[in-house]
């Protein structure tokens, strides 16, 4: 087996041109999936019947897509290395009846996603994306990627208690952003007007799921250049070095003694529970098909499912120069130190002793630095997909991740060194 191709900064720019390109998880895993066939990589109807023939496959399903790799001669019993991810991030989302406005201002109305840092989305120039359905049932992308929309933030001589007291945000009443001017607010306008854009017939789209983000690019930040700012990184940081590391493992021939799986989620940031979801039935569906399609019985998924690794790999807390008494006092992560192993005992993570010899050792084979992270006692710990997917599908899970700083921002902070340290220890554990 030849040796797969070590990841450096050029890794990180191709993150940057990714998270600008993938507004939204239907865009993320059409971009990824792009990328898959440009390396062979061939996708499968669900609907069909699949073939045990070796080589790279993938499955799409709304927001999530799952591949893998089958190397010549594996066995139906043969386990799989699996790097689990999300698509999705906090943001927010149109309402299914968006037109809206008051007082000579048209608005679109929205819900909030997930758990995101609201103020963050304030006195920004956003843009909006996602898919659309048609009549005939088929979707459609669509990204609005300039300034169209603006949640204003009420001016400081109207609020003289903000300064001293903080931003206090009603979710309904604060958050609805402008789109433009008028007293004549009429339904169907802002639909219209997508349709306009992605040059369809007017009355074609029939549903829709759409949200906004922030139109200003990716940046290297820094004296030096040495941090990444930019939209997503939770948690498309993980799902792009995923991909990358799937390929190179794939590039570099057979000989493998796993078969090496790219899982990426959506619905992660409101629970999983979805069809789309790590909590869904999906890449247990996808790992037992493809053992029962290189001629495999029960028996060799069970024991096949009993000898693969998932390592669920998403961003966590850096140490915050500002607030690091919020953080554990022994252990403070820190951008550019390499990827972080995630440790809870109450399982909010998913990792053990015995996940963190497999990480360890994929580490070392790769030359990359790790460090640990653990919460701080007094605060509680966020989860993941990490315990989700060692419970569904009873396979060993490692929680591991790229430490950020404002995590859930419409734009976090991360090393520029990290997102391709991530990716060579990704390569190192897919490789076995």
């Amino acid at each position: 087996m030849s040796e797969p191709p070590r990841f450096d900064r050029g890794h990180t720019d191709d993150l940057m041109s990714f998270l600008a390109a993938s507004p939204s998880p239907y865009h993320a895993v059409a971009n990824t999936a792009e990328r898959l066939e440009k390396a062979g990589f061939r996708q499968v109807a669900e609907t069909d019947a699949w073939d045990g023939t070796s080589g790279g496959k993938y499955v799409l399903r709304g927001g999530a897509i799952v591949a893998w790799y089958v190397p010549e001669g594996a066995a139906p019993h043969t386990p799989f290395r699996i790097v689990g991810a999300h698509t999705d991030s906090p943001n927010l989302r149109v309402k299914p009846l968006p037109d809206t406005g008051a007082h000579g201002w048209r608005q679109v109305a929205v819900e909030i996603y997930g758990g995101p840092l609201l103020n963050s989305w304030l006195d920004r120039d956003l843009g909006l994306a996602g898919r659309l359905t048609l009549r005939d049932g088929t979707t459609r992308l669509v990204n609005v990627d300039r300034p169209l929309l603006r949640v204003p933030q009420l001016a400081i001589h109207l609020d003289r208690s903000v300064s001293a007291e903080g931003l206090k945000l009603d979710k309904q009443r604060h958050l609805q952003p402008i789109w433009g001017l008028g007293n004549d607010v009429r339904d169907g306008d802002l639909i219209a007007f997508l349709e306009e854009t992605a040059g369809l017939a007017a009355g074609e789209v029939t549903g829709w799921d759409l949200m906004v983000h922030s139109v200003e690019p990716p940046a290297y930040l820094g004296r030096d250049k040495e941090l990444v700012a930019g939209p997503r990184m939770d948690n498309l940081l993980s799902v792009h070095a995923g991909a990358a590391a799937l390929t190179a493992v794939a590039a570099s021939g057979g000989g493998l003694p796993y078969i090496p799986v790219l899982a990426a989620f959506d619905h992660e940031e409101n629970g999983s529970q979805s069809d789309t979801g790590a909590d869904g039935p999906l890449l247990g569906g996808v790992l037992e098909r493809s053992v029962f399609a290189r001629g495999g019985s029960y028996e060799d998924k069970a024991r096949a499912f009993a000898g693969t690794v998932c390592l669920s790999s998403d961003t966590g807390h850096a140490v915050h120069p500002n607030y690091a008494e919020r953080h554990d006092p022994t252990h403070h992560p820190r951008v550019n130190g390499g990827p972080i192993l995630k440790v809870n005992v109450n399982n909010r993570y998913a990792t053990d002793g015995s996940g963190r010899a497999v990480w360890a050792a994929a580490c070392e084979r790769a030359d990359v630095p790790f460090q640990s992270f653990v919460s701080n006692n007094s605060m509680p710990c966020g989860t993941t997909i990490g315990p989700i997917t060692a419970a569904r599908h009873g396979i060993k899970t490692v929680d591991i991740g790229v430490a950020i700083l404002s995590m859930h921002s419409s734009r976090e902070l991360c090393g520029a060194d990290d997102p391709h340290l991530l990716a060579n220890s990704l390569v190192a554990f897919l490789e076995g």
